[in-house]
C-alpha cells in the first residue's frame, strides 16, 4: 500500500497536505505560477481539514 492509504481520512489529509506543499515548492522554483497558485489552493483546503477535525477531536 501507499503512504497515506493505511490510515483514515485523517492520515489521509496530512499525507496530501504534505505531499502538495513539496508539489507548491517545485512549482515555485519553476516559475509555474498556474500550477502553484492550484497547488496552493490544494495544501491551504488540506490544512484546514486538518484544523477542523483537530478542533472536532478536542471537543
Amino acid at each position: 500500500m501507499e503512504r497515506g492509504e493505511e490510515g483514515g481520512p485523517d492520515e489521509a489529509v496530512a499525507f496530501i497536505a504534505e505531499t502538495v506543499a513539496e508539489l507548491v515548492k517545485l512549482a515555485e522554483r519553476h516559475r509555474l505560477e498556474v500550477l502553484s497558485h492550484l497547488l496552493g489552493m490544494a495544501q491551504l483546503e488540506a490544512e484546514e481539514r486538518l484544523r477542523t477535525r483537530s478542533k472536532r477531536k478536542l471537543s
